[in-house]
C-alpha cells in the first residue's frame, strides 16, 4: 500500500490541527519563549517536535501496540506525565509571583531545561501514541514501504517543530517583545494554573495501577 498525495494532505492536516489545538505544549513552549527568549523558545519547540517524531517511529513500527495493551504501562506514563505538568506549572506560578527587576527576561537558565521542558511535555503524554496510532491504521498496512513510513514520520515531527517554532518567533518577535513583557507575569500565572489544573485532571481520569 502506497500513501498518495491526497492520503498524505490528510495526514498533514490533521496533524497540524492537532498541534494547532490549545493545550500544555503551547504553555510550555510560550513560557520558555516569554521567560528566556526566542532562542528558548525555539529550542522548547524542537525538542517538542522530536518526541513527536519518537512517538511516531513507535507507531508505525508497532511498537505503541505494546503500550495500548499494557493498561499498566499506559497509566504510569499518565501519572508521570500529570506530574511533569503539576511540576512546569509550579515553575510557572513561582515565575509569576517572584519579585524581578523590570521585565528582563531570565537569560541565565540553560537551554537544557527548555529541551526538557519541550521534549518532556510531549514524550509523557501517552494519549499522543493512541492518537498516532489511530491515524496510522487509517493509512498503513503490512505492505507500506519503508520510505513511505519514514515520509509519514517525518512529516509528523516537522509539522509539529514547525507550528511551535512559529509560535516562538511570534511570541518573541521585536514589535511584540514589550507588550508580552510587560504581560508576562500575568501570562505565567494563567500557564502555571492551567499546567497544574491539567495536570490534576489526568490524575484524576486515570486508571488505578
Amino acid at each position: 500500500m502506497s500513501i498518495n498525495l491526497t492520503g498524505w494532505l490528510s495526514i498533514a492536516v490533521i496533524c497540524l490541527l492537532g498541534a494547532m489545538s490549545p493545550g500544555p505544549s503551547l504553555a510550555v513552549i510560550a513560557r520558555h519563549a516569554l521567560q528566556q527568549g526566542r532562542q528558548a523558545g525555539l529550542v522548547a519547540a524542537l525538542s517538542h517536535g522530536l518526541a513527536v517524531t519518537l512517538y511516531a517511529v513507535l507507531a508505525v513500527s508497532g511498537l505503541v501496540l505494546v503500550i495500548s495493551r499494557f493498561p499498566v504501562m499506559f497509566s504510569m506514563l499518565q501519572y508521570a506525565g500529570a506530574l511533569f505538568l503539576c511540576y512546569l506549572g509550579a515553575l510557572s506560578l513561582l515565575a509569576a509571583v517572584r519579585p524581578s527587576e523590570g521585565s528582563e527576561k531570565d537569560t541565565t537558565a540553560p537551554l537544557s531545561r527548555a529541551a526538557r521542558d519541550g521534549f518532556g511535555v510531549a514524550f509523557l503524554n501517552p494519549k499522543l501514541a493512541l492518537f498516532f496510532l489511530a491515524l496510522f491504521s487509517q493509512f498503513l498496512s503490512t505492505d507500506t514501504s519503508s520510505v513511505d513510513k519514514l515520509i509519514l514520520v517525518a512529516t509528523m515531527g516537522t509539522i509539529d517543530a514547525a507550528w511551535y517554532c512559529l509560535i516562538a518567533l511570534v511570541l518573541t518577535h521585536p514589535g511584540q517583545v514589550a507588550f508580552f513583557q510587560r504581560l508576562r507575569r500575568a501570562i505565567d500565572g494563567v500557564f502555571g494554573c492551567l499546567l497544574i489544573g491539567l495536570g490534576v485532571s489526568v490524575l484524576y481520569q486515570a486508571p488505578n495501577l
